[in-house]
C-alpha cells in the first residue's frame, strides 16, 4: 500500500512539474508577444539602431558634435545641427537623412529633403506623413514578391551549382588525364630522341661517301666542261684570225684590220692605220700565236662574223629588182603565162586593175616570206640554244654514285620521320604543360568553355567569344573579323576575381589604342554571350552567364524583417 501511495505522489509531483513547465512557456510567449507589440518611443525618421541617441527628456547633441539642443527641438522643421541629424524626419535639413522601416520589406534611408515632397517614397508611406498624400502600405505585398523571386532565384542557384560541380569534375579529370599523359609523354620522348639521334648518326654517315663521290663527278665535269670552253675558244680564235688573214698567208696585217669597220674607234667611217695597229698592240702584223695572246682578248666582243648563207636561200629566188638578166638568158617556161581573151578584150583599166592585183599578192607573198624567215631564225636559235643547254648539262651520275646516293636518301628519310616524330611529341608535350598551368578558375570550373566559341549578334555585328582563346567581331553582311583581344588574364574584384576576363592586344583602331576586351560572368543554367556594348572607344564589355559562375547560394539576407 505505501508503495502505491509513493508511485501515485510521484506521478502527481511529475504531473505538477509537467504543468508548471508548461505555464512558463506559456508566459514566456506571451511577453514575447507584448514586446513584438510594443513601440519603440523614437522620433520619426530615425531607426532602432539609433533610437537610444534620442532619449526624450535629455538634450540632444549632434552627430558632429556642432551643437546640444533640447529634445525639444528635434524635429522642428529648424535645422539646428550642421550635419541635419536634429531633423530626421523633415526636410528642414538639406543634408538629413530620413529612415523608413518598411516592415515586411527591406528598410530604407534616404534624404530627408523627399520627406513631404508628395512622393511615396517609402512602401509603409511614412515619408509622407503631412496626410497631403495618401500613401498605400505595399510593404507586405513588396516582401512577398521579393521573397518569391529570391527564391527563385536560389533554385536556379541551386540547379547552376549542380551543374558547376559536374563541370569541376570535368576539369578535374581532365587535369589528371593530360598530367598521366604528359608523364607517359616523356618517357617516349626520351625514346624518339635517342631514335632520332642515332638516325642522324647514320644518316651523316651516308652522306660522307655520298659528297665525296658527288663532289668527284662535279670535279670531273668541271674539267670537261672547261676543255670543251678551251676548244670552242681556240676555235673561235682560228675563225677570227683566218676571217682577218683576208690572203691566208698566216698573218694578220694592219691593212686586213682595216677592212672591217667595227674597229673604226672614233667612227669617222674610217679605219686609219693608226686604230688598226692599236687593236695589234702596235704591229703591223702577227701571227697565229700572237694573235691569240695579244689581239684576241681586245678584239673577242668587236669583231663581227658573216653570217652564213642558207643552202636554200638561193634555190628559187628570182632575180632582184633592177638587175639586169644575163644576155642569152630565157625565162623559164613557167613565167610565160598567156593572156586571157577576156584580158584582151576589157583594154587598159582591167590591165591597171589587174597591176594593182599583183602589186597586192607580190606584198601578200613578201609578207609570208619574211614570217617564214622569222619562224625559221627562231626554230634555228631554240635549236642551238637547246643544244647549247644539253651541253652544260651535266651528265648523270654512274651506278656506284647512284647506289651511294639511294643509301643516303634513305638515311635522310628514316631520319626525317623520326626528327618529326620528336617534334610532335614536344608540340603536345608543350600544349599540356600550358593547358596544366592554365588559371581556369577556381577547381578548373570554368574547364568546358575552353575551345567552344559563342556569338552574339546585334544590329551591326556578329560577335564572338573563345574563353581563353580570344575575342572578336565581324560586319553582320559579310566582311573581315577583326580581333577584340587575346586571352589576358582575370579581372575580377578582390573578393573574387573570377568574375571579369580581360582580353588585351586587339586590333589597332585608327588613330586610337589597341581594341580591348572585358567580359563580365554572370551565374546561368547555360553558356549564353547575352549582351555587348562599346562604352568607350575600342573597349568593349561583354556580359556571359554560365553555369560556372554559380556559387553556393547564401543565406537569406537580414535585412528583410518587421522592426518592432
Amino acid at each position: 500500500m505505501a508503495d502505491k501511495r509513493g508511485h501515485v505522489v510521484s506521478l502527481r509531483s511529475r504531473m505538477l512539474c509537467s504543468l508548471c513547465k508548461t505555464g512558463q512557456l506559456i508566459l514566456i510567449n506571451i511577453l514575447l508577444l507584448s514586446l513584438s507589440q510594443a513601440k519603440v518611443d523614437r522620433p520619426r525618421g530615425v531607426s532602432i539602431s539609433k533610437s537610444s541617441l534620442y532619449k526624450p527628456g535629455d538634450s540632444f547633441t549632434c552627430f558632429d558634435n556642432s551643437d546640444t539642443i533640447p529634445y525639444s527641438q528635434i524635429n522642428d522643421d529648424y535645422c539646428d545641427c550642421k550635419d541635419g541629424s536634429d531633423e530626421p524626419g523633415t526636410s528642414a535639413c538639406p543634408n538629413g537623412s530620413f529612415h523608413c522601416t518598411n516592415a515586411g520589406y527591406r528598410p530604407l534611408t534616404m534624404p530627408s529633403s523627399r520627406v513631404n515632397d508628395g512622393i511615396c517614397d517609402c512602401c509603409d508611406g511614412t515619408d509622407e506623413y503631412s496626410g497631403e498624400t495618401t500613401c498605400v502600405n505595399t510593404c507586405r505585398e513588396m516582401g512577398r514578391a521579393m521573397r518569391e523571386e529570391q527564391e527563385r532565384m536560389k533554385q536556379l542557384l541551386q540547379e547552376g551549382v549542380k551543374i558547376r560541380d559536374d563541370y569541376i569534375k570535368q576539369g578535374k579529370d581532365a587535369k589528371t588525364e593530360k598530367r598521366a599523359r604528359l608523364e607517359a609523354l616523356e618517357k617516349e620522348k626520351d625514346e624518339a630522341e635517342a631514335k632520332k639521334n642515332e638516325l642522324e648518326n647514320i644518316k651523316n654517315e651516308a652522306e660522307k661517301p655520298e659528297k665525296e663521290a658527288k663532289d668527284a663527278h662535279q670535279k670531273a665535269w668541271e674539267e670537261e666542261k672547261s676543255l670543251r670552253e678551251a676548244e670552242k675558244e681556240a676555235k673561235k680564235v682560228e675563225e677570227a684570225f683566218a676571217e682577218l688573214d683576208s690572203n691566208a698567208d698566216g698573218m694578220v696585217t694592219w691593212e686586213e684590220v682595216q677592212t672591217h669597220s667595227e674597229f673604226d674607234i672614233d667612227v669617222n667611217g674610217t679605219v686609219e692605220e693608226d686604230e688598226a695597229k692599236e687593236y695589234l698592240e702596235d704591229h703591223n702584223s702577227v701571227d697565229i700565236k700572237t694573235f691569240q695572246e695579244k689581239v684576241w682578248p681586245n678584239i673577242k666582243d668587236i669583231i663581227k662574223f658573216p653570217e652564213p648563207e642558207k643552202e636554200e636561200s638561193a634555190k628559187g629566188e628570182a632575180t632582184p629588182p633592177g638587175e639586169e638578166m644575163e644576155e642569152g638568158a630565157e625565162f623559164p617556161e613557167e613565167a610565160e603565162v598567156a593572156p586571157s581573151p577576156e584580158t584582151k578584150s576589157q583594154g587598159g583599166e582591167d590591165e591597171d586593175l589587174g597591176d594593182d592585183d599583183d602589186e597586192e599578192e607580190e606584198d601578200y607573198d613578201k609578207d609570208d616570206e619574211d614570217y617564214e624567215k622569222d619562224d625559221e631564225d627562231h626554230e634555228y636559235g631554240t635549236d642551238e640554244k637547246k643544244e647549247e643547254e644539253e651541253e652544260e648539262k651535266m651528265p648523270d651520275y654512274d651506278e656506284e654514285t647512284k647506289v651511294l646516293i639511294q643509301a643516303a636518301d634513305n638515311a635522310r628519310h628514316e631520319f626525317t620521320v623520326a626528327e618529326q616524330k620528336f617534334k610532335d611529341l614536344e608540340n603536345e608535350m608543350n600544349d599540356l604543360n600550358h593547358f596544366l598551368t592554365l588559371d581556369l578558375g577556381p577547381d578548373d570550373a570554368f574547364y568546358p568553355l575552353k575551345g567552344q566559341c559563342f556569338e552574339y549578334t546585334d544590329r551591326e555585328y556578329v560577335y564572338k567569344l573563345c574563353p581563353f582563346d580570344k575575342a572578336s567581331q565581324r560586319p553582320k553582311n559579310g566582311g573581315s573579323e577583326t580581333s577584340l583581344g587575346t586571352w589576358g588574364k582575370w579581372t575580377g574584384p578582390e573578393e573574387n576575381i573570377y568574375l571579369k576576363m580581360k582580353y588585351e592586344r586587339g586590333q589597332g583602331c585608327w588613330n586610337g589604342p589597341d581594341r580591348s576586351a572585358t567580359i563580365t560572368l554572370h551565374c546561368g543554367m547555360k553558356n549564353e554571350l547575352r549582351n555587348v556594348a562599346e562604352p568607350n572607344r575600342c573597349e568593349y564589355t561583354f556580359d556571359f552567364e554560365t553555369p560556372a559562375a554559380c556559387t553556393a547560394p547564401a543565406k537569406q539576407s537580414e535585412d528583410i524583417h518587421d522592426e518592432l
